[in-house]
């Protein structure tokens, strides 16, 4: 559901990074800002492939590969059609590319990749990850992910997404080069901000409320699609039945036996249609599945922004702290019980010299300390500024997108109600004919 239009919108980390990492990561950008990949490169992923091979420890595994295809806006535009340049890749390299992004753009909801194995389906469809239709509806929901990426104003200009679709040999490497991983934040560390944090950002913490709560809704609405879509395979399937009865039936009748033949045709019809609908409510549903998907990087937003919140904090803490203890040792006064009042009870007061050295110290570690929360200031702000820009920018795609897809829907379900009452109705024709 990319737009390939005119109007380009990128269809739906870490704030470790300093502000002078983030200017580096608009440098590193392809072309100017504003500019998406998606304006001057046609991207698709042409195919899927099964492979046999040895894994990291030699053990022998099957696997699909996807075959990338690009190619030039400007060659197509003028005529000139040249073959597009094309390789593959796994789908753990997919993984690798959206992992490298979200830690490196940590305000950003990035575009989540289809499910690995196959979730809320059908009895008829397999949850085999090497099943053929599985591995046809991944593609395009592959495809789907490299053109919401490659519509997005900043994912768009990354160097790493440019040398994924383009240089087949060495780009992992290229990626762990970057360091991505050291940065990226422990899961235990995001729950510590969770939980300690005094001020959340209001905004951010409705936001990962609603996160959860459309998820919840849109499981909740696929399990019920799996449900109907089976009682009405069921349904359809039993359809044959009448087509077999009536063709049956047709064999001993003279004078109606046409008419009971063609409505056994019609019936067969119908029952056989029931395949093509279904897969066709599949591509709806793994529409919604991305949307599913899409609230986990949000909520990756939120908790980016408690962290960062959390250090800010933590930081302001210390210097409060370290202050107290200037104080104290200026003054001769101890505010609050600790060690090192108890240690001067027992053992005496320090020298002149040695309180002159540790104020000192503690002059310097004050002057860092509020250098720190200035700086943790700016990254906050900064982050909150990004964040809420691309959140509003997701809000939007999400409205249309989930909009289109359940008006297609309906329209969807009310055609195939249709057919069904034109069966009937051919149907009653052939009876009336008899």
């Amino acid at each position: 559901m990319a737009d390939t239009g005119s109007e380009e919108v990128a269809v739906i980390g870490n704030t470790d990074l300093t502000p002078s990492e983030l200017e580096n990561n608009i440098k590193n950008t392809m072309v100017e800002t504003g500019s998406t990949l998606l304006k001057r490169m046609e991207i698709g992923v042409a195919e899927a492939e099964k492979r046999t091979g040895k894994n990291a420890v030699s053990i022998q595994e099957t696997y699909t590969v996807y075959l990338i295809e690009t190619r030039a806006v400007d060659a197509v535009a003028e005529g000139a059609n040249p073959t597009p340049d094309s390789l593959w890749r796994r789908y753990s390299e997919f993984e690798l590319l959206r992992n490298y992004l979200l830690v490196t753009y940590p305000f950003i909801v990035v575009p989540p990749l289809p499910e690995k194995r196959a979730e809320f389906v059908w009895h008829k469809l397999s949850a085999d990850n090497l099943d053929p239709d599985f591995v046809e509806r991944r593609r395009v929901g592959l495809e789907n992910f490299l053109l919401r990426v490659a519509s997005h104003p900043v994912l768009s200009n990354d160097q790493m997404f440019f040398s994924f679709l383009t240089q087949e040999q060495g780009w992992k490497e290229m990626v762990f080069e970057t360091g991505f991983q050291a940065k990226a934040d422990s899961r235990l560390k995001a729950l510590n901000a969770t939980f300690r944090v005094k001020n959340p950002d209001k905004r951010f913490s409705e936001m990962k409320h609603y996160g959860d709560e459309l998820q919840s809704v849109i499981t909740q609405l696929l399990r019920v699609r799996a449900r109907v879509a089976d009682r009405l395979y069921g349904v359809y399937k039993v359809h044959g039945n009448y087509g077999r009865v009536f063709s049956e039936w047709s064999a001993i009748e003279r004078e109606m036996g046409d008419g009971l033949q063609s409505a056994g045709h019609h019936m067969d019809a119908y029952a056989a249609s029931i395949d093509d609908i279904l897969e066709e409510e599949e591509h709806y549903a793994d529409q919604l599945k991305e949307y599913l998907f899409y609230m986990e990087a949000l909520r990756a937003v939120c908790r980016k922004h408690e962290l960062c919140q959390f250090e800010l904090e933590m930081t302001a803490q210390d210097l409060v702290s370290k202050k107290q203890q200037r104080e104290e040792l200026a003054t001769g006064t101890v505010r609050t019980f600790s060690l090192k009042g108890m240690t001067s009870k027992l053992f005496g007061q320090e020298t002149p010299e040695q309180r002159e050295a540790k104020l000192k110290t503690l002059e310097t570690q004050i002057e860092e300390g509020e250098e720190m929360v200035k700086e943790r200031n700016v990254e906050c702000e900064e982050f909150v500024k990004n964040a809420w820009e691309d959140i509003e920018r997701f809000q939007e795609q999400k409205d249309r997108d989930l909009k289109e897809a359940l008006i297609s829907y309906a329209i969807m379900q009310i055609g195939m109600c249709k057919k069904g009452i034109q069966v009937w109705n051919n149907a009653k024709e052939c009876f009336s004919k008899m």
